[in-house]
């Protein structure tokens, strides 16, 4: 790792455990010499994500579900507390009810649509809203996509949509917020062996079509991930955003 992230500091918010690729990019983020804030997401979850945080040597640990407004409030009034100001926001979070995923869009409740764009992607505006008067020099806002978001993916059903919106509102929080030199983006990984991924239907027919059908024939690792959102955390970054930037090992690019 040639690049430097000395004296940078920001919030991780989605590591469910080591394989996430939220904790990939917290690993790749930690080695180049940024500060992090690990979130959880509950009791249940705190015993997996409490020793990766340990061994980030996370300076903040906190809960955060990302319904509770009081938990996100407070993870952001303790950032600020800690350090006075933030360099970089992770978003990689997302959520749909698990019968409602496995089904037709057209056959999606209001309720479960609702919900999941809520958790998935206005989530997102909230924590913008929050970050933005702690990036007092500017700061980096990345999140996670996916290509089920441009083209219809066999079994990715309602979360196609709502990834679409989530890029959609990337473009529109990067024209808000460029003005203070707040830039936010997307990553766009292929399909790797998450948790979150794991709620996918059919998910080995995904992988094995992006090992067999990408120009590397092979995944992109969370640690890959990693190397990307570092890239869009620094100054060699400094003019790119609103963008979906895609590490999938090429995959996007064929029919």
């Amino acid at each position: 790792m040639t690049l430097s992230l000395e004296g940078k500091k920001g919030i991780i918010v989605g590591i469910a455990n080591e394989n996430s690729i939220a904790y990939g990019c917290a690993k790749v983020l930690k080695a180049a010499g940024a500060e992090l804030a690990v979130t959880y997401l509950n009791e249940k979850s705190r015993q997996y994500v409490e020793p990766l945080a340990e061994a980030l040597d996370a300076r903040l640990f906190l809960p955060l579900n990302v319904e509770s407004a009081d938990e996100m409030e407070n993870v952001f009034q303790v950032a600020e507390e800690t350090w006075g100001e933030i360099d970089f926001v992770v978003h990689s979070i997302a959520w749909s009810p698990l019968d409602e995923l496995h089904g037709r869009v057209v056959d999606s409740s209001s309720a479960g649509f609702c919900r999941a764009m809520d958790i998935s992607c206005h989530s997102l505006v909230r924590m913008a809203k929050l970050a933005e008067p702690l990036m007092k020099n500017g700061g980096s806002i990345i999140t996670m996509s996916y290509y089920g978001s441009e083209k219809v993916v066999d079994h990715y059903n309602m979360m196609g949509p709502i990834k679409a919106a989530l890029e959609s509102t990337v473009r529109y929080l990067s024209a808000e917020l460029g003005e203070k030199n707040i830039r936010v983006n997307s990553v766009s990984p292929g399909p790797m062996m998450t948790r979150a991924a794991s709620g996918i239907d059919h998910f080995d027919e995904l992988v094995h079509n992006a090992e067999n059908h990408s120009p590397l024939h092979r995944l992109g690792t969370p640690e890959e991930v990693g190397n990307m959102a570092a890239f869009l955390v620094s100054p060699m970054s400094s003019a790119i955003t609103g963008g979906v930037h895609y590490v999938d090992a090429g995959h996007h690019i064929m029919a």
